[in-house]
């Protein structure tokens, strides 16, 4: 057997020709140097059985309308960090955008490509562009010059030793995270920044359908916001073949629910619908290739396919999806899903096009 190493995304290449058996040509990936045991980044998350098991966020602090918190709300103090490229970030731009909470709250987007984090190992996560120019779409940290989101979860904490995600909901007053768990972030920006909203009348979370609003956040964050991950980040036949499952399960449930209805809780836009477009607007372009969810693609879902065009349209979303980030991201960020990081071209949807769901507005 005659082997060879190509370095590609900090991972080596072992490409593998057997000579005894004619024609016969492996490649793999494998990690050149061991990360520690714990979850920097979503790749890391696999339980014995090659399942992908998404940990917990750390940071949960809570900012309160109530000013004798530790963290009260305050225009101008705090800052959201985010990438375009990531759905859990991208739900919080989204209630950043369509609450009016723009001059509040700044934020900044990272490149959308893994890179090194840091010379000494040989961490791949969210970095920092050098300037304005490097990256459209992306900004070099303006508050602490932080060269990546690792640098900021240091700087807020000395032992820090979980993953190194966005969103991170940042304090400019005392240099640390707020919050990084994209659930509580959006239920803040919700409710606690209404006195200084421009669209303070949004309320995507009513009292009267919390219930209704939770219990479909359950099973659509199961079944399909965690559900395509788990496909795609899947090591055996088994898990991804289940995971699969779960996931057309819960997509055919929505397409049921919206053939009857504007959106999941009825005809009013709710918490519930941020969160499944996310991921409803990453499926066909990144996840039923990359992530191997092609058992039928969104655009065979009549009733889904419109509700997506839907709410890409309501305003102030549209802003906050970038197709370029996204497809960059996770086509050129997982090298052992796809190790020589083709992007592919297609299929170039027009979220903008018209959509049929004013049928159901009262």
């Amino acid at each position: 057997m005659i082997c060879f190493f190509h370095k590609s995304h900090k991972s080596h290449i072992i490409a593998a020709f057997d000579s005894k058996k004619k024609g016969s040509f492996t490649l793999s990936i494998y990690s050149f140097k061991r990360l520690s045991q714990m979850a920097r980044s979503a790749l890391d998350e696999m339980s014995d059985s090659g399942a992908f098991l998404r940990t917990a966020s750390t940071f949960r602090n809570s900012i309160s309308r109530d000013p004798n918190s530790q963290f009260p709300v305050e225009s101008g103090r705090y800052h959201l960090y985010i990438s375009y490229a990531c759905p859990w970030a991208s739900r919080c731009l989204a209630y950043l955008k369509i609450k009016g909470l723009e001059k509040a709250i700044s934020f900044t987007s990272v490149k959308p490509i893994w890179e090194r984090t840091k010379q000494s190992d040989e961490h791949m996560g969210w970095v920092f562009p050098a300037s304005d120019t490097e990256e459209p779409g992306a900004e070099p940290d303006p508050l602490n010059g932080a060269k990546s989101i690792r640098e900021l979860y240091e700087l807020a904490s000395t032992s820090y030793t979980g993953k190194y995600t966005v969103p991170v909901l940042w304090d400019k007053k005392l240099k640390t995270v707020v919050n990084n768990e994209s659930s509580e972030i959006i239920r803040m920006f919700n409710t606690e920044f209404n006195g200084i909203a421009e669209n303070a009348s949004l309320d995507l979370y009513p009292s009267h359908l919390r219930a209704q609003i939770d219990e479909i956040n359950e099973w659509i964050y199961i079944g399909i916001n965690n559900g395509v991950y788990k496909c795609g980040f899947a090591k055996k036949q088994g898990p991804y073949d289940e995971a699969v499952k779960q996931l057309y399960e819960a997509l055919d449930k929505c397409e049921e629910i919206l053939s009857n209805q504007r959106y999941l809780c009825g005809n009013m836009l709710s918490e519930a619908d941020i969160r499944l477009f996310v991921t409803l607007i990453r499926f066909d372009e990144v996840y039923a290739v990359h992530f191997k969810c092609n058992k039928k693609l969104l655009r065979e879902y009549p009733s889904l396919f419109n509700y997506v065009k839907d709410v890409f349209q309501f305003p102030g979303m549209s802003s906050t999806v970038n197709m370029e980030h996204i497809k960059r991201h996770y086509y050129g960020s997982h090298p052992s899903i796809n190790p020589f990081g083709i992007i592919p071209q297609g299929p170039d949807i027009d979220y903008s096009s018209p959509h049929d769901r004013e049928r159901f507005s009262s």
